[in-house]
């Protein structure tokens, strides 16, 4: 069986990502800083009947990153790592002039740090892959210059370039940027808890993309989940990314 580690897995994109991987016969390696609720997550994972291994923890700690690797390598090995797990910096997010460079140290540390971190941890296992692959997850405020969103955006805009240096570094991997687009989640409804989110598509409704880019692997780049659900896939990289950060899958073709 395939097995996959997800970041921030008890809630949200992660959760969902995750249920629908075990639905595939996927092994899971699932991390949360929130035991109960990663438990809680786990719990609706039996009926798949694969194996899940769940890890609360923050990614911060190197020392719960390589339990998360090692829980893999358990489990026979690791095809892919989903950098799901982000911090704001701000709860609500400000504006930069109020910005606590503290938060915005946290961001950086959970959402470029150690995202690489556990990157670099993972590494040996996913080479050893037929088909390893890193999925970041990122954020159109990675691209785009939203009030507020300067702190978290900047640190997705750096996960993303961590993304595409990887994938010149490791040719033999698959590494994509996927920018999920706008969801009802937690994370969101901390960051602008004024804001009606119940219009807001739910995260399970982001997974088909993600697993597209499973079943075609298309080349590493930056990706639009909501796009992979509906357009055409071409091969792209990064490098051919606009400077919106918009969707490498050119819809029009």
């Amino acid at each position: 069986m395939p097995v996959a580690i997800i970041t921030g897995a008890s809630k949200g994109l992660g959760r969902a990502l995750a249920g629908a991987l075990a639905e595939r016969g996927w092994d899971l390696v699932l991390d949360a800083r929130t035991a109960p609720v990663l438990e809680e997550a786990v719990r609706g994972l039996k009926e798949y009947g694969t194996r899940v291994v769940a890890l609360p923890g923050d990614v911060t700690d190197p020392g719960h990153r390589a339990e998360l690797v090692a829980a893999a390598r358990e489990l026979g090995g690791l095809d892919l790592l989903v950098n799901n797990a982000s911090a704001l910096g701000a709860e609500p997010l400000v504006r930069l002039d109020a910005l606590d460079l503290a938060g915005l140290r946290a961001a950086l540390e959970t959402n470029v740090v150690a995202a690489l971190g556990l990157v670099q941890e993972a590494l040996g296992l996913l080479r050893a892959s037929a088909a390893g692959a890193v999925a970041a997850v990122s954020s159109d405020a990675a691209a785009e210059a939203y009030e507020t969103w300067g702190g978290y955006g900047a640190s997705k805009a750096a996960l993303d370039q961590l993304a595409a240096v990887l994938a010149v570094e490791e040719p033999a991997l698959r590494v994509w940027a996927v920018d999920p687009g706008d969801m009802r989640t937690d994370l969101y409804a901390a960051a602008a808890p004024w804001d009606d989110d119940s219009g807001r598509p739910e995260p399970a409704t982001v997974v088909p993309g993600f697993l597209r880019l499973l079943d075609e692997r298309p080349a590493s780049g930056r990706y639009s989940a909501p796009s992979l659900a509906d357009a055409p896939l071409v091969d792209a990289s990064f490098a051919d990314a606009s400077p919106a950060g918009r969707s490498l899958v050119e819809e029009a073709r």
